[in-house]
């Protein structure tokens, strides 16, 4: 509690906007065991002011996200968006230049709207071969750089691969992981709040 009360005065009242996939959507669970339902119900522990809408869909790819974030931002004028797309990309082998300009292009029309933009990164089993698993993460370093933003380096660091955290499709977080998701994403969080 004494925490909750010596940073509530930092953050100031945001609307957060989370972009992502399954690995956002509480996929194949209640809604409120997701991250970005906890991360809500965290902020508003601190601030009782901020909105955090979740326009994340499983299955969803970069050209899905692009093709949504327009009409996401014009509805919800967020303050901060946070991009976490990119790992179906990834899992299905599509074109990495094409991710890389959706991923560019959303970036630009979050900030071109006045969002902050937080950026997730991803990373692929290593059974894609190292050309393409490095070039992949790359990307997000990349965009962060060339753009300014804050990266989350891997939004399952310490997740994925742990039996214990993963569903039993090997692939999505279950709900004892999705803390950690979002002791992932803080860090890098915080700091667009207290801005």
């Amino acid at each position: 509690m004494i925490v909750c009360c010596l940073l509530s005065p930092l953050l100031s009242a945001k609307t957060v906007l989370v972009v992502g996939d399954s690995l956002s959507a509480a996929y194949n669970m209640p809604v409120e065991n997701g991250w970005v339902a906890l991360l809500d119900k965290r902020l508003n522990q601190l601030t009782g002011s901020h909105d955090v809408i979740n326009a994340s869909i499983s299955g969803d790819t970069t050209s899905g996200g692009l093709s949504r974030l327009p009409q996401a931002l014009a509805s919800n004028q967020p303050d901060i968006v946070i991009l976490a797309l990119g790992a179906n990309d990834g899992l299905r082998a599509l074109s990495l230049s094409t991710l890389k300009q959706n991923l560019t292009e959303m970036i630009e029309l979050s900030k071109a709207q006045g969002s902050k933009v937080l950026l997730a990164g991803m990373l692929l089993p290593p059974n894609y071969g190292p050309y393409y698993t490095n070039q992949f993460k790359a990307i997000y370093e990349e965009l962060a750089t060339s753009h300014d933003l804050p990266l989350i380096p891997f939004l399952l660091k310490n997740i994925g691969g742990v039996e214990t955290l993963i569903q039993k499709d090997g692939l999505h977080p279950n709900a004892q992981a999705q803390p950690l998701i979002l002791d992932n994403v803080w860090p890098y969080l915080e700091p667009l709040l207290k801005g």
